[in-house]
This record gives C-alpha cells, structure tokens and sequence, in this order.
C-alpha cells in the first residue's frame, strides 16, 4: 500500500486547476517514543471538466505558511501550470506563500473561517446580533456595497469588538474576491466547505485509531480513506 501511496503522491497533474482548496487536520502520530501532534496538508483540485480530485496529502509537525509553500512547489513541479483561484483560511503568510509559486493566481481567503476567528472576541449574549448584522456583508450583492455595510457595522460595533472588525479591515481585498464572480461561482469558492468535507471523512476513517504508530501507518490509513472517499466524487459542481 505505502509503495503505491507513494505513486500516487508523486503522479502527473493536469497543468491548470480552476480552483483548489487548502486545509490541513491533524493526527496524533508516535514518533521517537512519543506521541505528537503533526499536520496533514491536504490540496483538492476543481479540473476543467467539472470534476475533483485530491491533490495530494502531506504529514509535517505544525501548519506554517513555508510549509504549504513546499505543497505548491510540490505541485508545479508534478504538472501544474496555473491555479485561476485559491480557497485557503486566513493562516499567515498563507497568501504571500501562493504568490510566490504561482503569481496570477486569485486567493480567496475562507468567509467561514473569518466569522470563527470574528465571533472569538465576542460575548454570547451578542453573538447573534453580530452575526447577524456580519451576514449583510458577506452575503451583499457586490462588492461596493459589501464595503458600505462594513461601515454601518463598525459604527454599530467598533466600541465593544474593535479587534473582529480590524480583521476585516486587515484582509478585506482577499475575503472579497468572489464578488467579482456569478452567484453560482460564489457558493463554491468564499468557503473551504469542500476540503471540510474530505476532512471529515477521513477522520471518520481514521477514528478507530487514537495515535497512530508512525509516519507510515497515518499515511496508509490516509491514502485508503482518500480513495474510498473519491469514488462518490462522480458528479459535477452544480451549475
């Protein structure tokens, strides 16, 4: 299995992806006697014909930006040409980090991912209203009046949650590039729904194993839940 896991980890890809998604999960893997956290990074491509499939997978100690710089050399180095756009949550570096291996490519920070790391600094008895008033940003009808409602809530908000509306502000141009698309595009693209997905089917392949015993063996379980995973992937993205 690890022999042909590792053919496929090193397969030809097709030279241009229309978007791809990036995450990463982690697994408790035993390594010199102990058991330690390490990342799985995980790419999903959306082919010309409408169709997914996985990248690839890649086991590293944590998640950093200069690692998934590696993952993109990885794949350019195994076909890819052109990646038009990018579903990644907001890690640091992250976006520089795809810059640097493929300069034309569109990066869309993830809405969800965003609204979790907003809704930290808020206190329960007002996370709904905050939410609520959020929803009239990301869900406006273009751009310009995404940036108009920005402005109503930080007027409404700025006093008690000052430090989610500079987070906006901070990523503001790559959490809005799928304004730029129709309805249809902008489902798939503003969330890395589709890459949470495979993530959790695999944990719920890998669940019966609390550690594993090494590098190897989470890569096997890995590469087998992946290919069990794929043969439902048999239709297109709808419209």
């Amino acid at each position: 299995i690890l022999e042909v896991a590792k053919e496929w980890q090193q397969r030809a890809l097709e030279s241009v992806y229309f978007a791809v998604w990036m995450d990463g999960i982690v697994l408790k893997i035993r390594e010199d006697g102990k058991v330690i956290n390490k990342c799985v990074y995980i790419v999903i491509g959306l082919k010309a014909d409408g169709l997914k499939e996985v990248l690839g997978f890649w086991i590293e100690r944590t998640e950093s930006a200069s690692f998934w710089m590696t993952v993109l050399t990885d794949l350019k180095a195994r076909g890819v040409e052109d990646i038009l756009i990018a579903c990644t949550d907001n890690l640091k570096g992250f976006t520089q980090a795809i810059k640097g291996v493929f300069p034309e490519t569109i990066t869309q920070l993830c809405i969800v991912h965003q609204i979790r790391t907003s809704c930290k600094f808020v206190v329960w008895k007002d996370r709904r209203t905050f939410c609520k008033d959020l929803k009239k940003i990301y869900t406006a009808i273009n751009k310009k009046a995404a940036y108009d409602e920005l402005q109503v809530f930080k007027k409404t908000w700025q006093s008690k949650y000052k430090y989610a509306i500079a987070s906006w502000e901070e990523n503001w141009e790559n959490l809005t590039n799928y304004f730029e698309y129709p309805l249809e595009l902008r489902k798939i693209i503003y969330t890395t729904n589709t890459i949470e997905n495979l993530n959790r089917g695999i944990r719920k392949y890998t669940k019966t194993k609390t550690q594993f015993i090494n590098e190897n063996a989470a890569t096997k379980s890995i590469y087998l839940s992946i290919q069990n995973i794929e043969k439902s992937w048999t239709g297109f993205i709808p419209n």
